[in-house]
């Protein structure tokens, strides 16, 4: 953090060492003007950097927390120059990774005074950035002089994926009809019920409600209230081959949303909620309820990228892990066939699925004829399955950067956006 001073140009210097040379020599009134001119010059730049250099000192400082996509990274910076010599320009240069930072700018401050202002970026990329290092550099009047110090101090800010409401998703919960009693001893008939799902190959046929059944051309049973729905494990499919468009309009980003959002609502529901991807690298995390879960399921989805391992790989090889009957939640925008296959014999030991399939020409890919076969494989395997279009999460909280507008009752649109960071002030370390 120590400073340095750069001569930015040895011609003045090397004048009033010519000109001294001269004057000693041959004495002229011309030159002992030039002289008095050039080397006044030289000294008050020389006085006024050593000033700057001792006395200009910077602080930045972030908000404590962490972020989603979509909210404001807010920061306070503290210029002090406790020298008498103004700074009449002092640059600020941020090298944050943090896209669209703001940080960066050119301000003045007076001798012996204090200058604070505070910047605020959104965060429209979810991932690992760094705040930081920062470099001031600032002069003197005359240009002679450029003084820069490095402040190499930086903080690591992460940004989660942005979790959006998914009201049209039902996940088909996991679990048997006649799992989950409260002892061996507990009558049947004082369990209520609370709904019906698909039947699956070792229900007991005790449970099959047959009104429902013969309505829908189906087996149902009945769901009970002590009944466990099964934990829900989340499949992302990261494969490289598969992602179609670019940037937010991707079907990475969406399905990283989709993931993110379906972990927070079971979570919230007190669910046992677990991740499975593999991108560049293998992400397992076995399902868990609480808060914790919650952490640790966004900081794997904030830095997720796609890579070479296909769905149906990654289905083939986690099928001997599942002991229990948990809910399979597919998020995928492939059209391969060949992860359906390998979904089909956990579907037959009773794991029940549920596949989010991303439309492929929402997102600039084949038309919906193509979407078709698979759309009907899932369809005939009796699986819940859901075709989801780009528009889909095309919300406010998924698109940084842009407003929602409320209309007040007097008529006034007043813009309505993510909340202000809030919390305690903290230096980079």
């Amino acid at each position: 953090m120590k400073p340095t001073i750069k001569l930015n140009s040895r011609l003045l210097p090397a004048l009033v060492i010519l000109l001294l040379a001269i004057q000693s020599a041959f004495p002229f009134d011309g030159w002992k003007i030039l002289l008095v001119g050039l080397g006044g010059v030289w000294l008050i730049s020389t006085v006024w950097a050593l000033s700057l250099a001792r006395g200009l000192r910077l602080t930045r400082e972030m908000r404590l927390g962490w972020r989603q996509v979509g909210d404001w990274m807010q920061e306070r910076f503290s210029l002090i120059n406790r020298g008498p010599a103004p700074g009449l320009w002092v640059e600020i240069i941020d090298h944050s990774t943090l896209p669209d930072s703001r940080a960066s700018r050119v301000i003045g401050v007076s001798g012996l005074n204090k200058w604070q202002w505070y910047t605020e970026s959104i965060c429209n990329q979810r991932g690992v950035f760094t705040i930081g290092p920062t470099t001031v550099r600032t002069g003197d009047p005359f240009g002679v002089y450029t003084i820069t110090t490095e402040y190499p101090s930086s903080s690591t800010l992460m940004v989660m994926p942005p979790v959006v409401p998914l009201p049209t998703i039902d996940v088909a919960p996991g679990g048997r009809a006649d799992e989950g009693h409260l002892s061996v001893n507990t009558l049947e008939r004082a369990v209520t019920t609370s709904g019906v799902r698909d039947y699956v190959p070792g229900d007991s046929l005790r449970h099959i409600h047959w009104p429902t059944s013969a309505r829908r051309e189906s087996l149902f049973v009945r769901l009970f209230d002590n009944t466990p729905s099964g934990d829900w494990w989340i499949f992302l499919d990261l494969e490289a081959k598969a992602q179609l468009g670019k940037g937010k309009d991707s079907t990475e980003e969406h399905g990283v949303i989709l993931a993110a959002s379906l972990a927070d609502r079971g979570l919230r529901a007190d669910r046992a909620v677990g991740l499975v991807a593999h991108g560049q690298q293998l992400v397992w995390l076995p399902p868990r309820p609480g808060n914790s879960q919650r952490w640790e399921i966004m900081r794997a989805l904030a830095l997720v990228h796609p890579g070479k391992q296909p769905l149906f790989a990654l289905l083939d090889r986690v099928r001997p892990t599942f002991k229990q009957l948990p809910s399979l939640i597919v998020i995928t925008p492939s059209l391969d066939s060949r992860w359906i296959e390998a979904m089909a014999p956990l579907k037959e030991r009773g794991v029940v699925c549920t596949v989010l399939l991303l439309d492929p020409a929402s997102f600039g890919g084949p038309g919906a004829p193509a979407a078709a076969p698979v759309v009907g494989l899932l369809a005939d395997l009796g699986v819940t399955h859901y075709l989801i279009s780009r528009s889909m999460l095309d919300r406010p909280k998924a698109r940084p950067g842009q407003r929602e507008w409320r209309i007040m009752p007097t008529g006034k649109a007043v813009p309505v956006g993510p909340p202000r960071p809030s919390g305690e002030w903290r230096g980079l370390a």
